[in-house]
């Protein structure tokens, strides 16, 4: 894990230790490009939500996110879930169009503004940021 941890911000890790969560890594050419985190309990939505989908700068741009979040919507599916949902920033436009791209949908709620500070990984983060909620049936 320490690979990964020195790789990657990984900042939902301490969710997943705690939470049973589960932590997608992404990897290329035996080093970790990617990651996103997957949550099963406590969405917004009420279904499990991709969360913090991150790839390393030289690594964008070639089919990273796409491969983590089908690889988070067949984690889903195996564990007996028929959709899947994810917030995506208002102003991020390239993570919108994947995500529309990918078959994701308005889930009908309005933009939801988050601001203050979060604990990541035991450290404060300031979070200011307008968020949409998206949401995809699965097959």
């Amino acid at each position: 894990m320490s690979v990964v941890d020195d790789a990657l911000p990984l900042h939902r890790l301490d969710q997943w230790r705690l939470e049973g969560s589960t932590f997608l890594i992404a990897w290329d050419d035996g080093r970790p490009v990617g990651h996103a985190h997957l949550t099963w309990d406590g969405t917004k939505l009420e279904v499990p939500e991709i969360q913090d989908v991150y790839v390393a700068e030289d690594a964008r741009r070639r089919g990273v996110a796409t491969a983590l979040t089908h690889a988070a919507e067949a984690e889903a599916v195996a564990r007996g879930h028929d959709r899947i949902s994810l917030s995506v920033g208002t102003g991020n436009f390239a993570a919108q169009a994947l995500y529309d791209r990918l078959g994701f949908e308005d889930a009908g709620l309005e933009p939801e503004r988050v601001r203050g500070t979060i604990m990541l990984r035991g450290e404060p983060f300031a979070v200011d940021d307008t968020l949409v909620y998206l949401v995809k049936r699965l097959s």
